[in-house]
Parts: structure tokens; sequence; C-alpha cells
């Protein structure tokens, strides 16, 4: 019987790779020219997560949520997003990894004048080669129009399938993102302030929405928001950042309102900036 047991036990690095971070950041520090967008900062996100960013404009959210996709690179320290260090990745290797990260841009980042079709197959332009990309784009195939379709439903614009992009509303343009990250089949979200230009039902909506999607499929989901009520109603963990540090990083529910206060606080020399 014990030596049953000692054959079924998994061997010691299977099990330590079964709790390796999805998402880690090791006294990291990244600058441009003059400016320290992020100083000395370390995190790590297991999977399945869902972590919030919060803290003013200008803290190091947007950095750190690039780093983790691979558009930033270190300065110092060390990125490691699905067990790859990412100042060592670079052509098809840094290719790939982006291909298994979805991330919802700020300002969408879609083509307008475009079908919603095309902005969502778009989410896989990484994974195919260059004739591959024009075959998909200008002749997809039924399995990939279905697939569009149920990823379409899933987000509620199930009927937007061949509509012109620039002729939806806000939310749904919103959606439309959010379905072109979801057809990656990423390992990872990434969303940088998703609700910053919708209205409050919307916002809630579409904050909703995708951690809906990050419970239901197991994705870790890592979220810049400035709407603290989402914030603290949504996400079980809050990092917030300010000039670049972590002020805190803990669960939601032992968070005080004074400390979102301290966060948001201007100092005097930012006053006199306004």
């Amino acid at each position: 019987m014990t030596a049953q047991l000692e054959q079924d036990a998994p061997p010691e690095d299977a099990a330590a790779d079964a709790v390796a971070p999805t998402l880690a950041l090791d006294r990291v520090t990244v600058r441009y020219a003059s400016v320290t967008a992020l100083d000395n900062i370390t995190l790590s996100i297991p999977p399945g997560e869902r972590v919030g960013l919060v803290g003013p404009s200008g803290a190091g959210k947007t950095t750190l949520l690039r780093l983790f996709n691979g558009s930033v690179r270190p300065t110092a320290g060390t990125a490691t997003v699905l067990g790859d260090d990412v100042a060592g990745l670079s052509g098809r290797a840094l290719r790939r990894l982006r291909s298994r990260v979805g991330f919802v841009h700020q300002d969408l980042s879609l083509v307008p004048s475009q079908r919603v079709i095309r902005n969502v197959l778009a989410g896989k332009l990484g994974q195919r080669s260059l004739p591959g990309v024009v075959r998909m784009m200008l002749l997809p195939t039924r399995s990939e129009t279905l697939a569009v379709h149920r990823i379409l439903d899933r987000v509620g614009i199930a009927e937007k399938l061949y509509e012109r992009t620039d002729r939806l509303s806000g939310g749904q343009r919103q959606r439309v993102a959010v379905a072109r990250a979801l057809y990656q089949d990423p390992a990872v979200l990434l969303a940088d302030e998703p609700v910053a230009s919708v209205d409050p039902a919307r916002a809630r909506d579409t904050v909703d929405l995708l951690t809906s999607i990050s419970r239901e499929s197991g994705l870790t989901l890592c979220m810049s928001l400035h709407n603290l009520d989402l914030a603290r109603e949504y996400f079980p963990r809050l990092v917030g950042l300010r000039s670049g540090r972590v002020v805190f990083d803990r669960a939601t529910g032992e968070l005080s309102d004074a400390e979102f206060t301290e966060l948001y606080r201007l100092t005097d020399a930012e006053v006199l900036k306004c």
C-alpha cells in the first residue's frame, strides 16, 4: 500500500509547476529616459486569479500591464509570463507568448471601417503566417466564422457578426474588443481601463462580463480600474500603485476606506502641478 502511494504521488517538480505563477515580477524597474514608471516592484499572480490594479493616473498601471504582454521590457529585474522570462524573448518566441495573452486596450484598437467578424479574427493574427492571415481575413472558413459567432454570442452581440464596427455603440465596440481577445484562446486576459469611456451601467456590464469569463474559463485576469466601487465589488485582490511603487497588495476585504483615500491623496507638489 505504501509503495502504491509513493508511486502515485506526483514528482516534486510537477507539484512546483502546478503552483507556478502565471504572471510574476521580481524587483522590476522600468524607466523611460529620465522617468521611472515602475520602481523595484515584486508581484506574483497565480493561475486563475482575478486582480484589480488601482491608483491615480501615472501610477504605472499601464506599464505593468504592458510588461505582462511583452510590449515593455524591464530596465532591471525579471518579468515572467507563463513561465517565460520576457527579456529573453524575441521574434517568434515573443509572438507566441503574446498570442497566449489577450489584451483589451483602453482605446480598444479596433479597425472602425471593418466588419465585426474581421476585427475579432484579428485576435489570431500573431498565430498565422502571412498567407494564412490573408486567407483568414478575406475568406474565413466555416469553422472560423462559427467560432467568432459563438464568442460574440457569449459577449451578447452575436447579431452584429457582419456589422461595420463604426456603426456600433460604444458599449458594443467594447464587446468586440473583448471578443477579439477571447478569440486568441488566451491563458491570460489583461484589460487596461476598459470602462474609462462608457457610462456607469455599461461599465458595470463590462466588468461583470470579464470577471464572469475569468471564473468560468479559469483565465487569469488582471485589470486596471479607476472606478473603486467596481474594483472592490468584483476583484478579490487589489494592488494599489502610486508613483511606480506598490502601496498595498491584499485581499480586497482587508482594505480600509482610509487606505484608498491615502492612495489617491495629492501631495503639495502634485497640487501645484494641477
